[in-house]
């Protein structure tokens, strides 16, 4: 058996972080890798990226409802209006990590995206990096931390005015909204998003 799989009392297996809370079980049970395609998801889902940078992501999960309620529920017409007043009152906020670059580069993400809906759309551009297959770990240490992939798309949004979106977070990124398949071989959860046979 994988030791990096651990069987739950429901009998599935899932990846070790995945089986520390309720909270973290739930999230990758039904959420984790699942495909996200709409552009609030899609911005909701890279600002959540961007503030787990250096830190865990349960930090944020619990964190989750604060931030929607405080980031307009990732709405990026609404996002991308936010005055200093308002930028003033996030760095107040305790429901949240109050990180002066991240804030900020969560509101200049929320002016890139607008723009991009003169290419498409932020969605169907992140999704245009899809790679031709996805990794098949067994364990932990297999997975990869960054790809061609994200190392391009990490390029190709910075030079469209996107903040804290490098290859590593982008490649968070990828798997967190099902561009890649990252769920170990054996987990219950493998094969699970319609998109990787």
């Amino acid at each position: 058996m994988n030791e990096d799989l651990v069987i739950g009392d429901d009998g599935l297996a899932r990846p070790q972080w995945a089986a520390t809370s309720d909270m973290l079980r739930a999230y990758y049970d039904t959420e984790w890798g699942m495909p996200v395609r709409t552009e609030s998801g899609v911005f909701e889902r890279l600002s959540l990226e961007c503030f787990q940078s250096g830190l865990s992501w349960a930090i944020i999960l619990s964190k989750r409802e604060a931030f929607r309620e405080a980031f307009a529920n990732f709405d990026p017409e609404k996002v991308a209006l936010f005055t200093e007043n308002d930028f003033e009152s996030l760095m107040d906020n305790p429901a949240i990590v109050r990180n002066k670059l991240k804030i900020r580069a969560t509101i200049a993400n929320a002016e890139a995206t607008l723009m991009m809906r003169e290419e498409g759309g932020l969605a169907d551009f992140i999704w245009s990096f899809k790679p031709e297959e996805t990794p098949a770990p067994r364990t932990l240490a297999e997975i990869p931390t960054q790809s061609v992939e994200s190392k391009e798309l990490a390029k190709a949004l910075k030079k469209r005015g996107f903040k804290f979106v490098g290859p590593t977070t982008m490649f968070a990124l990828m798997e967190a909204i099902g561009m890649v398949d990252t769920h170990l071989v054996g987990s219950h959860r493998r094969n699970s998003s319609g998109i990787w046979a």
